[in-house]
């Protein structure tokens, strides 16, 4: 079976521990002997130098008068100091003095030359009569005598420095044992922390899940962002990059970044959402917000979001081409009552109020269609114009071109243009309905000028609330009490700027008109036909 990765991790990490303080031991110890022979060292050779500037022993060496006062004198120091001997040669290293009296007069069993040449010789580590030992030498000086005349020579038990650092030995494995517990216990800790922070998983599973999420954010059709605690971008794929048509950074701000209003409310709350529609840029998205909670705490919050502009483009153009079919509809209803009305009086035989009748549905029919036609040539914006002015009738309220507006030219964009104009006039006719005044009227102007269009509404509505008026074009705010409302402005306002144009609110309202919105589309108009 194979061992878990952390649990490699561990023995690595003791391992490392316990041969890093094993070799610091060694080093240490080697060091502990080291100075303990050169301290022992050291104090031979004060013991040595102490004995070679006595008077009586330079005098005794320089005569060579061996045993006597030199033995009493070396056998003293050797009882008073602890040594393991005091040796005292001449300057041939014949020995003068000795702990063991039969020596005396014999050559040394270790060289001397170094200390006879005036230099003093410390810790040597040499074997004499007396054993292994730690001894020190020093020249012996006469006055008169260019030369020493001999040396003194003062040892230690070997074992001396040994049984000193056997009594230090065991400070230091204790030492060590504390950073031994130490070091494993912080690699265990460590080690868990490992576990915890990668829940478990193997760096193998590891890799499959960054190859698994990769996968998963590239390949599908939906964008994706997601924010941590602290509101910084952690993931996002470049679906939502370019759905949302802005640069995306990890770790970055969600405050610095240009996101719509219903978006960045998504992301703050952190709440879940289903199907929230928004505005970004030139795109109608559906938003899905879900918080990410682990342990009962609330880490981020996971946006997906998908593009459904195609499909409100195509909404739209059939809203458009219902309220036109139900405008013929209802005119269609209302010229077959008219024509049973006329075909009644002719039945009867009145034929002078039949020809009024005639004359009288015949100019009322030709209102509409002739105000459109004679300001507005373009097919599509006359057919938009009918249709709204159709559904203001049938609610009661009336839909007038103003006698100003005159657009000679075709429309260029007519999905932009039925966007911007359809939302402002629909916006107006909901103003003027929900209005205190009667008639409830609009009035919407249309002037070309070059390959710009330019539009304004104005109602009979009560004008806009001061609260709403700087936030009019958010997505999201609207003056209508039902729900799924507040994406109509914004859109126009989009679609306008999209193309260098722009929707704004010239006027909120007064005592004698309602709110005025105005929209210049430049680029909306082709020149050619207008010159025509």
């Amino acid at each position: 079976m194979k061992m878990r990765f952390s649990r490699q991790i561990l023995l690595l990490q003791v391992g490392v521990v316990v041969l890093m303080l094993g070799l610091g031991l060694a080093l240490v110890s080697w060091q502990l002997r080291k100075t303990l022979n050169e301290q022992y060292g050291e104090r031979a050779l004060a013991i040595a130098r102490s004995v070679a500037v006595d008077p009586v022993v330079i005098a005794e060496v320089a005569a060579k008068r061996p045993g006597g006062e030199l033995e009493r004198r070396s056998v003293e120091v050797t009882t008073r100091t602890k040594s393991l001997f005091v040796v005292i040669t001449d300057d041939q290293e014949i020995r003068l003095a000795h702990p063991d009296e039969k020596l005396i007069g014999q050559k040394v069993s270790t060289s001397a030359k170094e200390a006879l040449a005036g230099n003093d010789v410390v810790s040597a580590v040499q074997e004499g009569t007396r054993g292994l030992s730690v001894r020190s030498k020093t020249p012996i000086w006469a006055p008169g005598y260019k030369l020493p005349v001999g040396e003194v020579s003062v040892g230690f038990e070997f074992d001396d420095p040994i049984e000193a650092f056997n009594r230090l030995l065991p400070t230091t494995l204790l030492f060590a044992g504390g950073a031994l517990l130490l070091g494993v216990g912080a690699s265990a800790l460590l080690n868990r922390r490992l576990r915890r922070v990668t829940h478990g998983l193997e760096p193998h599973e590891l890799s499959e899940l960054l190859y698994e999420r990769e996968a998963v954010l590239h390949g599908i059709g939906e964008g994706v962002l997601a924010v941590d605690a602290s509101n910084r971008v952690s993931v996002r794929n470049e679906e939502a990059e370019r759905l949302l048509g802005i640069s995306l950074p990890l770790n970055t701000e969600l405050s610095s970044l240009d996101l719509s209003p219903r978006l960045r409310k998504a992301l703050d709350e952190g709440l879940p959402v289903d199907n929230l529609l928004a505005v970004a840029g030139n795109r109608v998205l559906v938003i899905n917000s879900r918080a990410v909670v682990r342990d009962d705490h609330v880490i981020g919050t996971v946006l997906t979001f998908r593009d459904r502009t195609d499909l409100d483009t195509l909404s739209r153009e059939l809203d458009g081409i219902r309220a036109l079919s139900d405008g013929l509809r209802a005119q269609r209803h209302e010229f077959s009552n008219r024509l049973h009305t006329l075909s009644g009086l002719l039945q009867l035989g009145h034929n002078s109020e039949a020809a009024e009748y005639l004359q009288t549905i015949t100019e009322s029919a030709g209102n509409i269609s002739t105000e459109a036609s004679d300001a507005v040539t373009d097919p599509y914006l006359q057919a938009l114009l009918v249709a709204k002015t159709e559904q203001a009738q049938e609610k009661g309220m009336t839909l007038r071109v103003s006698d100003d507006s005159w657009v000679p030219a075709s429309v260029t964009d007519p999905i932009a243009v039925n966007t911007v104009v359809g939302n402002l006039v629909d916006n107006a006719l909901h103003a003027a309905r929900m209005g205190p005044r009667r008639p409830a009227t609009v009035e919407i102007a249309l002037l070309a000028d070059g390959d710009t269009l330019h539009v304004s509404v104005v109602d009979s509505g009560p004008g806009v609330a001061p609260e709403l008026r700087d936030r009019l074009f958010d997505e999201g705010v609207s003056t209508k009490l039902s729900p799924g409302h507040g994406l109509g402005l914004a859109l126009a306002r989009q679609a306008a700027r999209a193309r260098g144009g722009d929707v704004w609110l010239a006027n909120p309202g007064d005592e004698e008109n309602g709110a005025l919105f105005v929209a210049a589309l430049p680029g909306m108009l082709s020149t050619g036909r207008a010159e025509g």
